[in-house]
């Protein structure tokens, strides 16, 4: 029994050693965020964060852009200027993805909880002017939008929900966190991470209705970010900050107009997950595309914006004689 013992604990011992001094294989490749800007990308720093965005247009109304897991402002790239024809149009890279910075270290909230991310949202419309919003937030950026309309309605002017995952789940299991969190687990949890570079354009694959219409360009912007310094790390670092937001249980307390985007083949968020989403939302309007995947401010940008253009005339957002779309 003893030598059990002794075995068991040199087996302890390993376990929580080696994974802190196993030499791990750098990042390929990798550059500062800067590295990567295009020429209109933008850079300031809010709440402790560098964070990268891009804007067209100007004036009333301010529409803010929050993009999905796995995206950044390139996921935006044919909305930013059309919603900029309407007013003034922001869209930014969350905290894990795109160029913003990701931080490693910090004091206070985790810039990477979900909570921080409603801040940040805050903060920049602040910093630029907008003092309501039309949120616009596709996947797990509509849950950051329904967040943000639920603790701040005053800042909110309306939401447009793109395919939104805002439902049960919470991220990683609550007896799971403390063994990620640990040491040990930081250290190798971006290995992990890295698979995204060969899963993410099959992921993509599955998010488009007609595949054949995802380029080698649409790929090739959708991996830019997966060369930036500390993606890997930035990325396990949101995972581990992902939990319950309980947004789902208060979709009853929305009382900002709301529109509903999805398409008719959504294999990420299903269509009739989305329905049912809208469906708790007092006068939620729910436009489901035809021929359309999980992406439909993408797949079929046109049509997206023949949606949105007569709910935010209805609601007075945008003059009738701008409603045509860009």
């Amino acid at each position: 029994m003893a030598a059990v013992g002794i075995g068991v604990g040199l087996l302890l011992v390993l376990l929580s050693v080696v994974p802190l001094v196993v030499p791990l294989p750098p990042l390929r490749e990798a550059v500062p965020p800067e590295k990567l800007a295009d020429p209109d990308s933008r850079f300031i720093l809010l709440n402790g964060v560098q964070i990268h965005y891009k804007t067209a247009g100007d004036g009333e109304p301010g529409f803010v852009l929050l993009h999905g897991f796995g995206a950044s402002v390139f996921s935006w790239r044919e909305m930013l200027p059309a919603l900029g024809e309407w007013g003034r149009a922001v869209a930014f890279d969350r905290p894990g993805f795109g160029l913003t910075e990701r931080p490693l270290a910090w004091t206070g909230e985790d810039p990477y909880a979900a909570k921080s991310q409603v801040a940040l949202t805050l903060s920049l419309m602040d910093s630029l002017g907008i003092e309501k919003a039309v949120l616009v937030g596709h996947s797990a950026g509509g849950g950051i939008a329904l967040l943000t309309a639920l603790d701040h309605p005053d800042r909110i002017a309306a939401l447009i929900l793109v395919a939104p995952a805002a439902g049960g789940g919470g991220g990683l299991p609550a007896w799971l966190r403390p063994v990620l969190a640990t040491p040990q687990a930081r250290r190798l949890g971006p290995l992990l991470v890295r698979r995204i570079q060969s899963q993410g354009p099959d992921i993509l694959r599955r998010s488009w209705h007609d595949p054949n219409l995802l380029t080698p360009e649409v790929i090739a912007g959708y991996e830019r970010p997966l060369r930036a310094q500390n993606w890997d790390r930035g990325l396990w670092e949101f995972t581990l900050a992902a939990g319950p937001t309980g947004v789902s249980d208060r979709l009853a307390e929305i009382r900002v107009p709301t529109l509903v985007v999805t398409g008719d083949d959504d294999r990420i968020v299903p269509t009739q997950r989305t329905a049912e989403l809208a469906a708790q939302i007092l006068d939620a309007e729910l436009v489901v595309l035809v021929a359309c995947g999980h992406l439909p401010h993408e797949e079929r940008p046109q049509a997206f914006l023949h949606a949105v253009a007569p709910f935010l005339s209805r609601h007075g957002l945008v003059p009738t004689a701008k409603s045509g779309g860009p």
